[in-house]
């Protein structure tokens, strides 16, 4: 009787790839995502390494007449920094700002009137599903001090372009292209005729589900260069790195950004020994509380301010 004898492995025959895992390792360049506007490359990390520190007190009061109009009602008082050589001077201040707000899926407007004259007013409109419209205006006593710039954003299937016109002879003109699933690449020009100045700058984003890396450069001397890791869903850290290499300035940050279940804390320090703090803590459903800490060891400055938020 015959004995049956296994095949060599050389003689197997290997199975093809399945369809399924060949059609993940392609990548379809005819449908990659959009990417996020030009001037946001920097989103996420500004989010931990820039929060909104101020000092003194702070009160801000929001009531709903309805669904799309509702009012604002903010009480600030605090020191405000005055340049005087050798250093700064703190001037005890305080003022009170009035805000209207009309909010609606393809309309908003928003406007601001301060004690000391100064009217802010911002609007976005969606012209088309594609093509859309963003105004910010100042008007202020102080000459030279108002201005305003409108940009047109229009949004592709992976692209992104933005013309931006401005007062005092300003055109501006940013582009920003999806090359891979991950990868997104830009750049940007401007003239400022009233200054007689005008600039180029490129750019490059790189983003997974846990990090995003950045990088920036433009003819003005600036390179900017970030990262951001994400932790976990509630925590993430973030560094960047600011050149210019006209002014041989530097300064490297690192930061961090923790969403807890009922408050948010955020900070950094930086190369040049400033430490900050803010957190924003819900007291309740529309009370929130907020500190701010800000600590400069190389100017020996220190700011420390609290406040309240009601309504959402």
């Amino acid at each position: 009787m015959a004995t049956l004898i296994p095949p060599s492995p050389a003689t197997e025959t290997t199975s093809p790839a399945s369809p399924a895992a060949s059609e993940q390792q392609k990548v379809d360049y005819l449908n990659l995502p959009c990417p996020i506007p030009y001037e946001e490359i920097h989103r996420e990390a500004m989010m931990s390494l820039k929060p909104e520190i101020f000092e003194g007190l702070r009160f801000d009061f929001l009531k709903g007449l309805n669904q799309k109009f509702s009012l604002s009602h903010s009480v600030m008082m605090g020191p405000t920094e005055v340049p005087q050589a050798p250093e700064l001077v703190k001037i005890p201040t305080a003022h009170y700002e009035f805000g209207a707000n009309y909010i609606d899926p393809k309309l908003m407007l928003f406007g601001r009137v301060m004690t000391d004259g100064r009217v802010n007013a911002r609007l976005k409109c969606d012209l088309t599903e594609n093509l859309t419209l963003k105004g910010t205006a100042q008007l202020a006593h102080e000459p030279h001090m108002s201005h305003g710039v409108f940009h047109f954003d229009y949004k592709g299937s992976d692209y992104r372009a933005q013309l931006q016109l401005g007062n005092g002879a300003l055109f501006g003109a940013s582009y920003i292209q999806s090359v891979t699933p991950h990868l997104s690449l830009g750049g940007e020009v401007f003239w400022a005729g009233q200054h007689r100045k005008s600039g180029i700058g490129y750019a490059a984003r790189y983003n997974t589900e846990k990090m995003v890396a950045t990088a920036q450069v433009a003819s003005t001397g600036m390179v900017a260069l970030g990262y951001v890791q994400k932790v976990s869903e509630k925590v993430s850290l973030a560094s960047d790195l600011m050149y210019n290499y006209m002014s041989r300035d530097v300064t490297a940050s690192f930061g961090y950004d923790c969403i807890l279940r009922q408050c948010r804390l955020r900070g950094k320090i930086d190369s040049n020994g400033v430490v900050s703090s803010f957190l924003e803590e819900r007291l309740s459903m529309g009370l929130n509380f907020l500190l701010s800490a800000e600590i400069d060891h190389r100017k020996k400055d220190y700011k420390f301010g609290f406040g309240l938020t009601v309504g959402e």
